[in-house]
């Protein structure tokens, strides 16, 4: 059975693969071919995966991730394809799924939204109910660095803070714009913004996000 993680890997792995090693991403200094390596060392090489969160283990990361991008391109198109290896965390389905899903739709669109002339996906209602979840849950570590007050609020109403403080921005779209938003891909999001004018250019400018 496919999973939300399964069809966002192997969507991933098409875009990559169709705009080939050197084609632009949203990811700012990484073309394509960063972007895959991240995506295989984050899986294969969890001892430097660390790296992408603690500034401590930034040099290591980087490092192994250059060597993986060193790597032919189509090796690392296919290794984000097949899967996690053997005996890996991310093979066993509800851990795939909870640290998964999110990370290949943003990459995903990373790809997607840094090619000419691109349109949003229509995603379907259990997928935008499956994003909206997590988005809940990793709101408040997202929208830290926020300057403003932020609210995130799909059509239907529902909300969740991001940010508590004044003056308050809310940010209105569906699960996977506002998911966009808030990984700080906020200039390519297609979202209303309510509020301060200085507050929204603010808001715009800051590096949500990991």
């Amino acid at each position: 059975m496919s999973t939300h993680a399964k069809r966002e890997r192997l969507l991933l792995a098409d875009l990559l693969e169709t705009a080939g090693p050197d084609a632009p991403t949203l990811c700012e200094g990484w073309r394509t071919r960063e972007l895959a390596a991240h995506v295989v060392m984050r899986e294969r090489r969890p001892d430097a995966a660390g790296g992408i969160l603690l500034s401590a283990l930034r040099d290591r990361a980087e490092r192994i991730q250059a060597e993986f991008a060193a790597k032919p391109y189509g090796e690392l198109v296919h290794l984000i394809r097949t899967g996690p290896p053997r005996m890996s965390p991310y093979g066993i389905k509800p851990i795939d799924e909870a640290a998964n899903t999110v990370e290949f739709f943003v990459h995903a669109e990373d790809v997607r939204r840094a090619q000419p002339e691109w349109l949003p996906r229509e995603l379907d209602r259990i997928f935008e109910n499956a994003l909206w979840s997590r988005l809940e849950k990793a709101a408040r570590l997202l929208g830290r660095k926020s300057p403003v007050g932020l609210v995130l609020r799909r059509p239907n109403g529902q909300t969740t803070v991001a940010h508590k403080g004044t003056p308050v921005v809310t940010v209105t779209g569906e699960a996977g714009e506002l998911t966009l938003f808030a990984f700080g891909r906020q200039d390519v999001a297609q979202v209303d913004l309510e509020g301060d004018k200085d507050a929204i250019t603010r808001l715009r400018q800051v590096g949500l996000g990991i």
